[in-house]
């Protein structure tokens, strides 16, 4: 049970009489407040309703005050606070009788309709390893098809393969001179376009012992299958970094076989009814480009969707864009009849929402598309930036950061901040076994909760289950329940934001509380768990541990992010 849409449903049956639209129910908000001081729970009420019922708020506040005091007894203290807000402090035997109720799907949203989600992400070129701008993403993707699992919805995690264009061409081109290196001892060439990392090399040496490819002598005549060992060996490579991660995708889609089964004639087809496809003039591009010159080309009209320019589907050569085909994919993918999709992209990739969504609604305007960018990641360590390989060229692979620092860490705080914010990524923090490193001190305090049940030999789960919770008076205690009682509103706030960062802050908030409680034990006898000599006592206090490690368990397995036995 949400407590705070436990209490927005009596709040708003207290304000019934004010015949209220549904849309003003919905800008009224129960919620807790910026600080303790002010209670558990604040409501928002008069400031909405002060335009509506034409009074001041703090009238309002204390007419609804009252009516909230006449249909519940569940608060101690019922406080008005300027400019209009009511705040609650909710009575402690009230707050233990939520606790009771909770139950290990506590935190599942309630009265939500279940969708069919395709969730897009990572997705790179399969031109080499992943690296850790690579890995943000990836991280953010799984974490949240996690969550949206969790909440009910049925997940698809899809993978579109970028196999066709200019890279690919340049992609093999490369390997084929590192064999020729390899069997010939020719030089590599001076080539920009060409792919000069390390790794190009253990992709050639792997071609070389498939032993699929007998005769170099000509790459013309080898190309196509020199190219699908190419992709095959590359997909493989990123497969088992996105593995290390903790991540597997549901569904691959390859943009080559998208091309070949003419997918992008039928989109074209089908917006070119909707006169969506004309042949013009784009205006020159901002700043000093001095190649430009205008031509008449095929262009989509993007600007009809809310897009800032139209968009160009054809290059001089009249070969398609990349958006083109593109486009043809999201027509693939809406033909496959979900609810919702959901593109993951990469910070480089800003500019490239608006023409993508403005594609979506033109295909199809009554499907619901969402976009996240997931923001960059950098590397620091002693304060310092800190760059990790030598065989990646210019990037720092994934594979190195999580054999430098371990899965559990990379996901955890790959996700600890908001994917919109840039990232800093510290190896001193996330190493350390200090309260400054968030997933030590998360899992720390899974740990010290399973030492105390492995310990704890004569007392049963129904003792405990049926424990008297009128002994949790202590403040760490009431406080441990008040956090604990938040679980359900962060897995709101994620789904209803499509942002995961709440959950890893929240775990860390959560551990905080317990830690706080621990330690008080040290300095005061009767804090103390396991060596209480009051059963009663100690009963209630493993029931009020075995829900915040049902809070935990749950944060960690969306996550997934080991609960460890013992540290």
């Amino acid at each position: 049970m949400d407590i705070y849409n436990y209490y927005k449903e009596i709040f708003l049956d207290c304000i019934n009489s004010y015949n209220l639209s549904d849309e003003l129910k919905f800008k009224i908000i129960v919620e807790k407040p910026k600080q303790n001081i002010f209670g558990d729970i604040s409501l928002n009420a008069p400031l909405v309703l002060s335009s509506y019922l034409k009074k001041s708020p703090m009238d309002i506040a204390s007419e609804i005050s009252d009516l909230i005091k006449d249909k519940t007894h569940d608060f101690s203290k019922v406080e008005i606070a300027k400019p209009g807000f009511i705040n609650f402090t909710i009575k402690q035997q009230v707050l233990i009788s939520f606790l009771e109720n909770i139950k290990k799907d506590f935190g599942f949203p309630e009265n939500l309709k279940k969708q069919k989600i395709n969730l897009e992400f990572v997705s790179a070129n399969p031109t080499g390893p992943l690296h850790v701008g690579h890995c943000r993403g990836a991280i953010f993707g799984d974490v949240l098809s996690n969550l949206l699992n969790y909440c009910g919805h049925e997940v698809t995690k899809e993978y579109y393969i970028n196999d066709y264009g200019n890279q690919i061409t340049f992609f093999v081109e490369s390997i084929y001179f590192r064999i020729l290196e390899i069997l010939k001892k020719e030089k590599f060439p001076d080539n920009a376009n060409l792919y000069p990392g390390e790794y190009i090399k253990d992709i050639a040496k792997e071609i070389l012992d498939q032993k699929i490819i007998n005769n170099f002598d000509n790459f013309l005549s080898i190309k196509e299958k020199l190219t699908e060992q190419s992709i095959s060996v590359a997909m493989k490579l990123i497969k088992d970094n996105l593995k290390d991660m903790g991540i597997e995708h549901d569904f691959y889609v390859s943009e080559k076989k998208i091309v070949k089964e003419n997918l992008l004639d039928q989109a074209i087809e089908k917006l070119e009814t909707k006169g969506d496809i004309f042949k013009g003039i784009l205006p020159k591009p901002k700043g000093d480009v001095e190649d430009w010159e205008p031509r008449e080309q095929l262009l989509f009209k993007s600007t009809k969707y809310g897009d800032d320019v139209d968009r160009a589907l054809q290059k001089s050569d009249k070969t398609w864009t990349y958006f083109a085909n593109d486009i043809a994919y999201h027509f693939n993918k809406i033909n496959r009849d979900f609810d919702l999709y959901i593109n993951v992209l990469g910070a480089d990739h800003a500019g490239y929402v608006k023409r993508l969504k403005s594609a979506f609604s033109a295909i199809d305007k009554n499907k619901k598309f969402e976009i996240k960018l997931s923001q960059i990641v950098k590397l620091y360590k002693g304060g310092q930036p800190f760059r990790m390989s030598k065989r990646a060229g210019d990037f720092i692979l994934a594979k190195d950061l999580i054999d430098t620092v371990g899965k559990d860490s990379v996901r955890f705080m790959m996700v600890y901040r908001s994917s919109n914010s840039q990232l800093d990524f510290d190896f001193d923090a996330v190493t350390e076994k200090s309260k400054d490193n968030p997933v030590f001190y998360v899992q720390y305090a899974c740990a010290r909760i399973n030492s105390i049940f492995n310990k704890i030999k004569n007392i049963n789960d129904n003792e405990i289950q049926s424990a008297n919770k009128s002994y949790l008076t202590d403040k760490h205690e009431i406080n441990l329940i008040k956090k604990i009682l938040e679980w359900p509103k962060i897995v709101l706030l994620c789904h209803s934001n499509l942002e995961v960062h709440y959950i890893p802050y929240y775990l860390y908030e959560l551990a905080q509380e317990f830690h706080s409680y621990w330690n008080a034990g040290k300095e005061d006898n009767s804090l103390r768990i396991i060596d209480n000599p009051n059963e009663d006592i100690l009963k209630a206090r493993l029931f009020l541990l075995k829900k915040i490690f049902t809070i935990f368990s749950n944060g960690m397995r969306i996550l997934d992010v080991k609960v460890p036995d013992k540290m």
